[in-house]
């Protein structure tokens, strides 16, 4: 008898482990978003200066795109070209794009690679990207590592970008507040 109860007792645990594992749905942060640089924070000076930001998100069970458009606005300090590295208010070329299986993927890129991993939060509110840039350019060494944590408001219309770089020039953060198109 006893060991009927412990039986039933460790099946229902597992059920109720099931049941509360499949209970969330991780956040989908697929649509249209602008930035908002009132609400923004520590925005970089292509950013601060650019006519308008806007990301196209595309979602599924297996991956995350992201796609950035920086529309040129006035140039930013330090001459033509933006300062932002990219010049003339360009953003970069193509999306960034996330396997959301949580396994750390390294490809092949200008110079060298690029290293990327996400990690859901246990609530399945937050996304945690992570992108390791790491190569040589004339015969210089260089790392560039972005952290970001993506979440959405209550009312999934506004998205919230949290984000901390690092690279040759040092650490940076910011918080990019992007309202739904």
């Amino acid at each position: 008898m006893r060991r009927l109860f412990l039986i039933a007792g460790l099946m229902t645990a597992l059920g109720l482990a099931v049941v509360a594992a499949s209970a969330f749905a991780p956040a989908n942060f697929a649509g249209n978003w602008s930035l908002d640089k009132s609400k923004s924070q520590g925005l970089d000076p292509r950013m601060q200066n650019a006519e308008s930001v806007t990301w196209a998100i595309t979602q599924d069970d297996k991956q995350i795109s992201i796609d950035s458009k920086v529309v040129a606005g006035a140039p930013a300090a330090g001459g033509p070209g933006g300062g932002g590295g990219m010049g003339g208010g360009r953003g970069p070329t193509g999306a960034r794009v996330f396997s959301l299986d949580g396994k750390e993927a390294t490809a092949e890129a200008q110079g060298g690679t690029n290293t990327t991993k996400t990690t859901w939060s246990a609530d399945g509110k937050t996304l945690e990207l992570s992108a390791v840039r790491a190569g040589s350019r004339d015969g210089n060494e260089f790392k560039f590592t972005t952290v970001e944590k993506l979440s959405l408001s209550g009312d999934g219309k506004v998205l919230t970008d949290v984000r901390h770089n690092e690279g040759p020039r040092g650490a940076m953060d910011s918080t990019l507040v992007f309202n739904k198109q």
